[in-house]
């Protein structure tokens, strides 16, 4: 047996024992058969060898391997999946929260590499990188003025702890380039992706994945917020995929008084079945109005979290129905670097709806699901949601909750898109208000003595309207023509945008999320809701004002 056939069979080899040992060919009027482990390998061999020795052109062994294994997975369910070595390091580093390299938030614009901030403590920033700096040349290798993608400045800048890189840097008022030599070091993938005061009682906290990092980096957030005078929250988990169950346990944990169930797991075998309950010892915000904002793209532990807070009517849910991803996934990692994850349970929430959504249909129709919510209109319209009586729960207070996939908010919220234009989404996706927002900033250094804090620029920068004629013919020279009526409808979004932008160029997100939420919809809806989330935290009864 060569190499390859045994890498193959004895990688697969606790998979084919599922799915081979308990694959049963059933006859009434003969024994029940069992097709045998060893009869399985043997006829995977069979058909790796055949496809070897026979096939019109050579194969990619790896690449054999590996759609073999994603051909097993896809039968499966939608969520049982294969990683490469390659996606296995990226995965790794979303979910440890942190990668090596230089330390740099950076921006593409006009093909080139802009260093919109260097990230606190990092190599960069310990160099004297600033905000502003264009990135020429990297190690010697011309990046400016030709086409380049995030991919390949990843590709540049990224690279094992220790290893150094010559990066050449263009600075405004200074004719020569720079030339800086970095040693990369661990650089943080941060979890809470903003927090603030939204105003003197209300906190603000965005969490946008949950990896090892996430429950530290959200206490830390409370602890600062509580002490600044927070008495209530908004936590922001719209658009958060999930990730380890062991932080949206202790997340949620700081909201619940001890012994309550916050997520429970069920499945085939033994170590599937689990109950998780709250503790004493994490309580940092068990009382005082709480809101978790939601939408379509709130998965997994975002749906917990979510779950838990409203079955013990904890707080108040707003948004839109979250995604419905409730598998709990095993990984098994190959000698190779590759990974494949396997569903072993699934999420119940406390009442006992179980957050996943169906999958008993063909993985092209899951995957088309959430387009279909947009094509009913139910992203849009709470009077479209189908949902049979026989997926009524109650919460601990009796109110009716609903199961069938994913959490459905207590308040139904949608995106205001009534300021949406084709003119505004050229904008956008041309990324010109972030383009014109800087070159307008290095234009006038004078507006750092005019606002000496982010606080002043938020209250006092206005939008003028020569602001707005001169963003209108740089958009035109960068292709995207001016449209009159368009720009009627979206105007208010347009002067909200170039607002936030010159903001962050100047106090990074201290500048730039004050101004972008004032049309956040959802969030100012949030604000207004506060009472009432109050109220269910003291009574358990929800009563709209």
């Amino acid at each position: 047996m060569n190499q390859f056939i045994k890498y193959f069979l004895f990688g697969l080899a606790f998979v084919a024992v599922g799915l081979l040992a308990g694959f049963k060919i059933t006859d009434r009027s003969v024994s029940t058969q069992t097709i045998s482990v060893d009869e399985g390998m043997d006829k995977l061999y069979q058909a790796i060898s055949f496809i070897q020795r026979k096939y019109v052109k050579s194969v990619d062994n790896e690449k054999l391997v590996d759609d073999a294994i994603m051909g097993m997975l896809e039968g499966l369910d939608p969520h049982s999946l294969y990683i490469s070595k390659k996606e296995m390091q990226r995965t790794k580093e979303d979910m440890q929260g942190s990668f090596s390299g230089i330390g740099i938030e950076f921006s593409i614009l006009e093909d080139t590499i802009y260093v919109v901030a260097p990230l606190s403590g990092g190599p960069s920033e310990k160099l004297g990188i600033n905000a502003g700096d264009r990135i020429v040349k990297v190690d010697g290798e011309t990046v400016a003025g030709k086409p380049i993608t995030n991919s390949d400045v990843m590709r540049y800048l990224k690279g094992e702890k220790g290893s150094a890189v010559k990066v050449s840097i263009l600075r405004r008022g200074v004719e020569e380039l720079l030339d800086f030599n970095i040693i990369r070091d661990d650089i943080p993938i941060h979890s809470v992706a903003y927090s603030y005061m939204l105003n003197d009682h209300t906190g603000f906290i965005q969490v946008t994945r949950f990896s090892e990092t996430t429950y530290d980096e959200f206490s830390n957030k409370l602890y600062e917020l509580k002490n600044q005078g927070m008495k209530n929250l908004i936590l922001d988990l719209r658009g958060n995929p999930g990730g380890y169950l062991g932080m949206a346990y202790q997340m949620a944990d700081e909201f619940l008084s001890g012994g309550k169930v916050i997520v429970s797991t069920d499945g085939r075998i033994a170590e599937s079945k689990q109950k998780y309950r709250s503790t004493s010892a994490l309580s940092s915000f068990e009382e005082g109005g709480l809101v978790i904002l939601i939408d379509y793209g709130s998965a997994s532990a975002s749906e917990i979290v979510s779950g838990a807070v409203q079955d013990h009517d904890r707080g108040l849910i707003v948004g839109v129905r979250s995604f419905g991803k409730g598998l709990v996934q095993l990984q098994e990692e190959f000698e190779d670097g590759s990974a494949m994850r396997v569903v072993i349970s699934e999420y119940f929430t406390p009442s006992g709806r179980c957050i996943q959504k169906p999958y008993d249909k063909s993985t092209e129709e899951y995957d088309q699901e959430i387009l279909d919510r947009f094509e009913s209109g139910e992203i849009y319209d709470e009077s479209k949601i189908d949902i049979p009586d026989s997926l009524i729960y109650k919460t601990t207070s009796g109110r009716i909750v609903y199961g069938g996939g994913g959490i459905y908010p207590d308040v139904f919220v949608a995106d205001d898109t009534t300021m949406g234009s084709k003119y505004l989404t050229a904008l956008t996706i041309n990324d010109l208000f972030r383009g014109f927002a800087y070159n307008y900033s290095d234009d006038h250094p004078e507006l750092v003595e005019r606002y000496p804090t982010a606080n002043a620029f938020v209250k006092g920068f206005p939008v003028t309207e020569q602001l707005l004629e001169d963003f209108k013919a740089y958009a035109t020279s960068h292709d995207v023509p001016f449209v009159e009526k368009d720009y009627e409808r979206s105007e208010k979004v347009i002067r909200n945008r170039l607002k936030a932008y010159v903001g962050r160029k100047l106090f990074k997100d201290d500048g730039f999320f004050p101004v972008f939420h004032e049309l956040d919809g959802v969030l100012q809806r949030a604000v207004e809701l506060m009472p009432v989330a109050k109220k269910l935290q003291q009574t358990g009864k929800l009563v709209m004002d």
